[in-house]
């Protein structure tokens, strides 16, 4: 568990005009991507591949969907239920796309009515190429079809693969052109479908899928590991030309450093599906996966089986002070600041892992209403202090090339803890089999007809997590646990292969920074 602590020196307040912070809002923030009224924010759902692979059903499928909406996930906001490989018999002699009638003997439709009827999505999976990944029918030159097919069935929400695609890869207009005809012939269809772009990174597709799609994946495959090296994701670095498979949360955090800010509204970096509840990794490990893909504003697709859900895994998906990051409708991914080799680390008695990773890395970033997100990462196998200066922390606002006085240096902002109030596990289990039951008197929100305490849930069926934030939810702002103050610093104990997270919200009105020149990225 994090520690936090600060330390803080008086500050001479500047002599100039004072008005509120800069606010930053969803049309201010950045352009819409790809403009079809999706991804506002990013994604969120569930995916059967990493749980259960081909092993799928009509009877799976309706019972997780079940499960998300009992366990109050729908209404968090784990909206899209998407069924990935194996579902195809094949094509039909007019070339239409089957469903396999043993695992789906009600049909696709059903299926979608089945979920619609829970407001719920529904998602399904094909790939650019002849063939799946596994093998079955493929959506290369088929896509007009195809794509009638799935808004027929009522589909909201396509994965698009990148399996058996006949050699049309290897620089970014193949690529583009390859992946722009799926999103053509969704857009034709006249149904409103998000399009997640699966093809691992290759040819770059942060730099040519915002105006064609909702999602793109950036790296292989992920599995179940904090940051076990595997010969299979052969890639260290975002420039990789074999994507692979079985690669760790490090490693994929590591590949998208350099390029966080690509996601914008509408469009978003795909870290790949959550591994949270597969028990691969420590309880600490997946708070960590957890927190860096909302800071990032990956998509939180969840990869678990839903019907076997533990009381901590719910309280890591469920926490509406994380889910209020990835949510937050600036759409603004954090970034990395600065990396600390091992030998670097603040007091000196460093260690390194079994696979000699020890790094700590400090990450910052702009929210809605001028709030700011900041989280310490230590890749090392035992607790190290960590801190950062405001420096650190308004990094960009300092670095702007301009010699006038950086207004958020000269006030205190409060700073909240996103994981201080964290759902006990006694609460988790009643949820989980049913039994819950507010006897303490706490404050409640319904959720599926259920009343739980309003600091482990957010209802976002009732009010988004815009309203949420401008209504200064309490429990969408994290715990309160200090304050930071002008010459100050942040500092936290981290645990090993651990995170600290925090939201920080100036206290008072600061100066002007209409008139402070910023320096704008090339890229954008």
């Amino acid at each position: 568990m994090a520690r936090f602590s600060f330390s803080s020196r008086l500050a001479s307040a500047a002599a100039l005009l004072l008005t509120s912070i800069p606010q930053l809002h969803v049309a201010q923030a950045q352009q819409i991507a790809y403009q079809n009224g999706l991804g506002l924010t990013p994604q969120m759902g569930w995916d059967n591949w990493n749980a259960f692979g081909c092993d799928i059903s009509e009877e799976l499928l309706l019972e997780t969907a079940q499960k998300i909406v009992d366990y109050g996930l729908r209404d968090v906001g784990y909206h899209y239920i998407i069924l990935d490989d194996c579902w195809s018999a094949g094509r039909s002699d007019n070339g239409t796309l089957q469903p396999n009638m043993t695992k789906f003997p009600n049909g696709m439709a059903y299926v979608a009515d089945s979920l619609h009827n829970m407001s719920l999505g529904f998602g399904m999976y094909s790939s650019a190429g002849k063939l799946t990944c596994a093998q079955y029918a493929g959506s290369l030159g088929m896509e007009k079809q195809d794509a009638m097919t799935f808004a027929g069935w009522g589909v909201d929400y396509l994965k698009y693969d990148n399996c058996y695609n006949e050699g049309q890869e290897g620089n970014s207009m193949i690529s583009y052109n390859r992946y722009k005809a799926m999103s053509d012939a969704l857009n034709a269809t006249g149904r409103p479908i998000f399009y997640s772009i699966c093809n691992w990174g290759t040819d770059y597709p942060w730099n040519w899928a915002p105006t064609i799609a909702n999602s793109w994946r950036i790296a292989g495959d992920i599995y179940d590991s904090f940051d076990r090296p595997d010969t299979r994701c052969p890639c260290t670095t975002w420039d990789c030309k074999l994507p692979g498979f079985h690669c760790s949360v490090m490693n994929i955090l590591n590949k998208v450093a350099a390029f966080t800010d690509k996601g914008r509204v509408g469009g978003w970096n795909d870290l790949d599906a959550l591994e949270v509840g597969n028990s691969g990794m420590t309880d600490d490990e997946y708070k960590l996966h957890m927190t860096m893909w909302a800071l990032f504003k990956s998509p939180l697709i969840l990869g678990t089986d839903i019907t076997l859900l533990s009381p901590s895994t719910l309280s890591i998906i469920a926490n509406p002070a994380i889910l209020a990051i990835s949510q937050d409708p600036a759409g603004k991914a954090a970034f990395r600041v600065w990396e600390k080799s091992p030998a670097l680390v603040e007091n000196n008695t460093y260690s390194t892992d079994l696979y000699t990773v020890g790094s700590t890395y400090f990450f910052t970033g702009q929210l809605t209403g001028g709030d700011f997100v900041i989280a310490f990462l230590n890749a090392g196998p035992t607790t190290q202090p960590m801190s950062a200066t405001m420096n650190d922390i308004f990094v960009d606002q300092v670095t702007t090339g301009s010699s006038a006085p950086v207004p958020y240096l000269s006030v205190s902002w409060d700073v909240h803890d996103l994981w201080a109030n964290r759902m006990p596990d006694s609460v988790a289990s009643s949820i989980l089999n049913g039994t819950f039951n507010n006897t303490s008197g706490a404050n409640t929100d319904m959720l599926n007809g259920t009343a739980v305490p309003i600091s482990y849930y957010y209802n976002s069926t009732h009010s988004s997590y815009e309203e949420g934030l401008a209504a200064n939810n309490t429990a969408l702002l994290g715990k309160k646990v200090g304050v930071l103050s002008p010459g100050g610093k942040v500092s936290a104990s981290v645990a090993g292969h651990g995170v600290a997270a925090y939201r920080l919200r100036s206290q008072t009105m600061i100066p002007s920074a209409s008139k402070m020149r910023r320096r704008k990225r090339d890229e954008l």
